[in-house]
């Protein structure tokens, strides 16, 4: 690791505008210093794009030395303390020194401005986050060890993490996220305020907590920040759903481990997404740890000992949908994610290629845009021990997709339509709009799934005789 002057130097190196802000505070008698990720990160040798920046000016003082230089200005932050600005295509976010309190029903602290950075650091949810860079005279400030928990990949907070965590019941979370951003393992008191804390989670707020667990589901090693979430209680808060998994586990080994193997799915579906495009796919991801919610819920012994999860697809599909819309996540999410959990074991009705490729259409149809994600997460539901299973499962899914690309060259079934459009049903019916003209697109859309496409005197023939069936009926 280099040392905290030549990171710090190198990073700044590359700003030469937040160089010459730096110039503009100090010279209006301010002090201006670079303060929690952008350190962090210069130091983990990261490239990072946030420039959170500390300053003792106002924030009116602040906005009169930003005017004048940078390109525009906003205050959006003021209640807050924080000026943003923007110049040559860089985005700065100046905040004055704080030292805020909470009332402890909520987690939103009432701003105090302080005097020192020192006692702005002490606020940070933790120590890495904790370190800062004086801008005029180049001194690194790291009151709180920051340097050493960030050698040691250890997650402390300045304060005690009781303290802390009673002030922003959202640090829990973040100490899971950062687990899994940046492999660092949380002090055990950190753990332990966790454990004791957890329902404290229940005062923040549905987005912020949903925006967490996407930066953690999305981050490099999701595994590890998920098994903190459940080892110390926040799972039940935030996604029960999941710490339910392990109560599906089976001493008697008549199946296996559900959250493990869920977990497992996870890290295999990651593996995959070059299949994706190469990103992060949260909607991939979060369908990959939730696939088998359902299960708890589905669990049946049999009288001969074994075990079933009759329609745990289904159920999962309708738990997901639910957690999601409590979090608020968007309609879309929603629906794709809850869409794969419910699509998950399709595939292996396929067994050995039996589809027709009426079969094959539908599992297009109902994939809809999110094919290539079904794909994914299938392939990635197989952790088998058995090589030759495993390698059976893969031969048979790479069939599969040969099919589908195949049947899609062949008729474009990624526009699947019937073969007549509403006007033209309407005219050789000879009715106007309304509820029969959708159930007969309805119709030819099954016989196009069916039959594959067909000619407008075949599709013409299909529609008379359908119509003379529903109005003998």
């Amino acid at each position: 690791m280099p040392t905290p002057h030549e990171a710090l130097d190198a990073l700044l190196a590359g700003a030469p505008r937040v160089v010459e802000l730096a110039g503009r505070f100090a010279a209006a008698g301010h002090e201006l210093a670079l303060v929690g990720g952008p350190v962090r990160d210069a130091l983990l040798g990261r490239v990072g794009t946030d420039w959170d920046l500390a300053t003792s000016a106002r924030p009116q003082q602040s906005e009169q030395v930003l005017s004048g230089w940078a390109d525009a200005v906003w205050d959006i932050g003021r209640e807050y303390g924080t000026i943003g600005a923007r110049k040559d295509g860089l985005d700065l976010e100046v905040t004055t020194y704080r030292r805020d309190t909470y009332d402890p029903d909520t987690r939103k602290p009432d701003v105090d401005y302080g005097d020192t950075l020192e006692g702005d650091l002490a606020r940070r949810d933790f120590t890495i986050n904790a370190m800062a860079l004086h801008l005029a005279d180049r001194l690194f400030v790291d009151p709180f060890g920051g340097l050493g928990d960030l050698s040691r990949q250890v997650l402390r907070t300045p304060s005690t993490p009781e303290q802390s965590f009673s002030d922003d019941p959202l640090r829990m979370l973040r100490a899971a996220r950062f687990t899994a951003a940046l492999g660092f393992t949380a002090d055990p008191g950190v753990v332990e305020a966790m454990t004791e804390m957890a329902e404290r989670i229940t005062i923040v707020s549905a987005e912020r907590v949903r925006d967490e667990l996407v930066k953690l589901v999305t981050s490099p090693r999701p595994r590890d920040g998920l098994t903190l979430l459940v080892d110390t209680g926040l799972a039940d808060q935030v996604l029960p759903e999941v710490s339910a998994l392990r109560m599906t586990k089976d001493e008697h080994n008549r199946h296996k481990d559900v959250y493990e193997h869920s977990l497992t799915v996870l890290d295999q579906a990651i593996a995959l997404e070059f299949r994706l495009g190469g990103g992060p796919d949260f909607v991939c991801r979060f369908a990959a740890l939730m696939h088998d919610v359902g299960k708890p819920r589905t669990r049946r012994f049999g009288d001969d000992g074994q075990v079933t999860f009759h329609h745990h697809d289904v159920v999962g599909a309708t738990m997901t949908s639910k957690r999601m819309k409590a979090l608020r996540f968007s309609s879309e999410q929603v629906k794709a994610v809850s869409a794969l959990v419910a699509l998950h074991l399709r595939f292996h009705g396929y067994g050995e290629g039996q589809w027709t490729d009426s079969a094959v259409r539908r599992y297009v149809r109902d994939a809809g845009p999110h094919l290539e994600r079904l794909h994914v997460l299938t392939r990635a539901d197989c952790t088998t021990r058995n090589r030759r299973k495993a390698a059976r499962l893969q031969r048979t899914y790479d069939a599969l997709e040969e099919r589908i690309a195949r049947l899609a060259e062949q008729e474009e079934m990624a526009a699947v339509r019937p073969d007549l459009d509403g006007n033209q049903i309407m005219t050789i019916l000879g009715i106007g709009p309304g509820r029969e003209v959708g159930e007969a697109y309805r119709h030819l859309l099954e016989v196009r799934l069916d039959q594959g496409p067909l000619d407008e005197t075949r599709a013409r023939e299909e529609l008379l005789a359908w119509w003379a069936t529903r109005r003998r009926a």
